[in-house]
């Protein structure tokens, strides 16, 4: 990945024209989806329309195995981590964001799907921090600022 591209894309995300955060978030998608080329983005939306038609058996085990094939490819532990939670397993979901989060630092993505684990479980000291981190990235996120507030008035 293009280390000056990523770079000056997380300074996007920090702009006050809204308009120039949403063209930096896109392409961070893009980038991270595209991070294993052609391969990788057709697996990815394969196991997108599976989860979509119902076929979540088949999803998982799509974007498991390409997990084993790819371990350092993000987006597919990303993907993963947003099916499980979609069928409230928290916890599985919960160590597929970290995984994310080690191999893509800044994935805003699943440190937003960390958060809502976390508060899914109840462990909102631990929610707060992960919505934190995601607002250190992307500073303008309302939804985030949103749930720190909402797992803070959990806390009282």
């Amino acid at each position: 990945m293009n280390e000056q591209l990523i770079k000056a894309l997380l300074e996007d995300l920090k702009n006050p024209d809204e308009h120039v955060r949403n063209q930096a978030t896109e392409e961070l998608w893009r980038i991270w989806f595209h991070q294993k080329g052609q391969y990788g983005l057709e697996l990815l939306e394969r196991s997108q329309t599976l989860f979509t038609v119902g076929d979540v058996k088949q999803a998982e085990a799509l974007l498991t195995e390409l997990i084993k094939d790819q371990p350092d490819f993000a987006e597919a532990w990303n993907r993963r981590a947003v099916l499980y939670f979609v069928l409230g397993e928290y916890n599985k979901s919960k160590a597929d964001c970290q995984q994310v989060i080690k191999l893509n630092p800044v994935h805003f993505g699943a440190l937003h799907g960390l958060g809502l684990c976390h508060a899914a479980l109840g462990e909102y000291r631990a929610a707060i921090q992960a919505f934190r981190k995601a607002l250190e990235i992307q500073p303008y996120a309302l939804a985030n600022q949103k749930l720190i507030l909402e797992c803070t008035a959990r806390l009282s």
